[in-house]
């Protein structure tokens, strides 16, 4: 069984002590493929050291998170755009917009989000979107940006049905996470009506921990409890759920 984590920041100084052996204990279960998000320039090296200690793991990305879009942010977007000139990435993320931490930099956070967009667009790559409390933003910009060529993952869905559908209908694929397990996640009681085609399972780690760990530091073997959910929810076995997820991160990543 191949299970696929396709969101963790594994490059994160909250792994700096077991990073080695919290990947192992992943890959030992099944958990072989896992995809990097960027944050900003500051995370680049770790992520190439990442890479360069499990090369047939790792599959890397690179963007400029929402939450560091500051005003610095034009020469960020550079840095994205001389990575991409330099050697292959397998999307461009994590991009989008939060709202939750600031609403101040809501209009240099659009900018950051359509230019990444079309960077994505012109490299033929998909893009992993952030959204925090900001759905009817992001929507406004992916009716706006809305192609053929515009295609990727919906990280961390916590929206409703409707929304769910929404994102879909821009060709996005809904990543699955810890959130599934909360009590209050409310994403469970729908799920089911969404065809698994159209979804991915991630960590986030080390946020936003799977119940039995939350409040602790999530790491990527806990995707097992999210895979363990999924077939409650679905009533299908985890065998096929991994199967199903881990082929639309193929179709998505390319890889």
């Amino acid at each position: 069984m191949i299970i696929t984590d396709t969101h963790t920041h594994l490059y994160s100084e909250s792994f700096d002590e077991d990073r080695d052996e919290l990947i192992q204990r992943a890959i030992d279960q099944g958990v072989s493929r896992f995809f990097i998000p960027a944050i900003d320039s500051n995370y680049t090296e770790s992520m190439f050291q990442l890479e360069k200690r499990f090369p047939e793991n790792m599959f890397l990305m690179t963007g400029l998170h929402p939450t560091h879009v500051k005003e610095n942010f034009n020469e960020e977007l550079q840095h994205v755009e001389d990575m991409l000139g330099k050697r292959h990435f397998y999307a461009i993320g994590e991009i989008g917009i939060d709202l939750y931490w600031d609403k101040s930099t809501l209009a240099m956070q659009k900018e950051a989000f359509i230019r990444q967009i079309r960077l994505a667009k012109k490299h033929k790559l998909p893009i992993v979107i952030h959204c925090r409390e900001a759905f009817d933003d992001i929507f406004e910009v992916l009716e706006q940006e809305k192609a053929e060529d515009l295609f990727g993952i919906f990280h961390c869905f916590t929206g409703n049905l409707e929304q769910a559908h929404q994102a879909i209908s821009y060709n996005m694929k809904l990543g699955i996470g810890g959130v599934v397990t909360f009590k209050n996640g409310k994403i469970d009681q729908f799920l089911n009506k969404i065809d698994l085609k159209h979804i991915v399972l991630e960590t986030d780690s080390p946020y936003l921990a799977p119940v039995p760990y939350r409040g602790k530091r999530n790491e990527s073997l806990y995707i097992l409890k999210v895979l363990e959910k999924l077939s409650l929810i679905y009533d299908v076995p985890e065998e096929e759920i991994a199967e199903i997820t881990t082929q639309n991160s193929i179709d998505i990543f390319k890889v």
